[in-house]
């Protein structure tokens, strides 16, 4: 499927906030529940343990739902409780202290504004985008790619589909049910999302499409791959694929990582 680079509503600047919160609860509680990226923790492994610190600082967290699932089994791939740090260029605070309280402290965030494009030497760790790398444009992608490259940190890439018409369909016919039976449990609680769900079925809507969209817009590996040939990092090694959840589902991964030896693949 091509890449097609249509207009997101949550990434346009006058829409409103509620509705954009909303839409990130309803992600989080989704990714979080189905444990989607359950198939990509040997690949985390693998950037944690190139990293210094053993530390991961998540971009473009949104409502942090990619990376809540995966911590417990990444510590126990590891052997260790690994700190994990969530931020956002427009970061939504009450969804992160959520995300803090459901792990007693052991994801914290940063409340300050996180350019996922030229990140602060100060913030350590292994980077990760779980979800959000096709809502920037190639020049915008290859320029966190090479941030990373630059400083010499690693980075993994991963969203939580595999670019078909199916899933297109699937977000089309599945979503509007998923809704319905699902809304009254996504936390925080907010009154704004039961009125805007039951009443004016904006939220339904706007994720909806967005959900397309974002379909349309992901980057296959191949090309993920193309958009590291001009980054001029040397000893700096990239693999792109898929991994399949349990559910049959693929997931689109890109990981990047400075090395001295020739790279094995994971």
């Amino acid at each position: 499927m091509k890449r097609i680079h249509l207009f997101e509503f949550e990434d346009l600047s006058w829409f409103p906030d509620m509705l954009r919160q909303n839409m990130m609860d309803f992600l989080r509680f989704a990714i979080s529940t189905l444990r989607i990226y359950d198939p990509i923790v040997p690949l985390l492994q693998v950037l944690v343990e190139k990293s210094t610190p053993s530390e991961i600082l998540d971009l473009c967290s949104g409502g942090g739902g990619g990376i809540i699932g995966t911590k417990a089994k990444l510590d126990a791939a590891l052997g260790k409780n690994v700190k994990i740090t969530i931020s956002d260029k427009f970061p939504n605070i009450p969804a992160f202290e959520l995300v803090k309280q459901k792990t007693n402290g052991e994801i914290t965030y940063i409340t300050d504004s996180v350019d996922a494009m030229d990140v602060p030497k100060n913030l350590e760790g292994c980077r990760t985008i779980f979800s959000a790398f096709h809502h920037f444009n190639p020049e915008q992608a290859r320029n966190i790619l090479a941030d990373a490259a630059e400083k010499r940190v690693p980075i993994g890439i991963f969203e939580g589909a595999s670019k078909s018409y199916w899933e297109i369909m699937a977000a089309i016919f599945i979503f509007p049910v998923v809704f319905i039976f699902c809304t009254p449990f996504i936390k925080p609680f907010r009154l704004s999302r039961l009125f805007f769900t039951y009443f004016i079925p904006l939220i339904p809507l706007f994720t909806i499409w967005d959900g397309c969209v974002s379909i349309l817009r992901l980057y296959s590996p191949e090309h993920l791959l193309k958009l590291t040939e001009t980054i001029p990092a040397k000893n700096y090694a990239w693999k792109a694929g898929k991994v399949t959840h349990k559910s049959g589902a693929k997931i689109i991964y890109l990981i990047g990582f400075p090395e001295e030896e020739k790279y094995s693949a994971v």
